[in-house]
């Protein structure tokens, strides 16, 4: 019997540990749920507003130069957009190849599991 107790004692263990991760699991997708809609939700009123600033600002400009130098002012506004553009691109692929791996805190703790598991068999035998 103390064979089918330390078994049953094991699966508790086992299943108690699941469940943990599991929980943990879900509370890293929930919060990374939150995060994206929130950051999409700042950055599409952000560049709603940045946008009509810029519209604004480059009719500004293009009317203040539009008897004397209106092509040179637009060619050069476009070259300024267009660089600022590839740049905040260069930027924002940075940011997502550098932002950590989803599920990354679960994933340790289920390999932390493992190890710790296959540690303790090492030791019974």
């Amino acid at each position: 019997m103390a064979i089918v107790d330390s078994v049953g004692r094991l699966a508790a263990t086992i299943v108690g540990i699941l469940h943990t991760r599991l929980a943990l699991v879900a509370v890293e997708v929930e919060e990374e749920l939150t995060r994206f809609s929130s950051y999409l939700l700042w950055s599409l009123v952000a560049l709603f507003c940045a946008g009509i600033a810029v519209l604004l600002g480059v009719l500004l400009v293009v009317a203040f130069f539009w008897d004397t130098h209106r092509l040179e002012v637009l060619l050069s506004l476009i070259g300024v957009f267009t660089g600022i553009a590839l740049i905040l691109g260069w930027r924002l692929r940075a940011a997502l190849h550098s932002k950590p791996r989803l599920l990354a805190y679960t994933l340790e703790e289920l390999r932390q599991d493992a190890s710790s598991l296959r540690g303790e068999a090492g030791e019974q035998r």
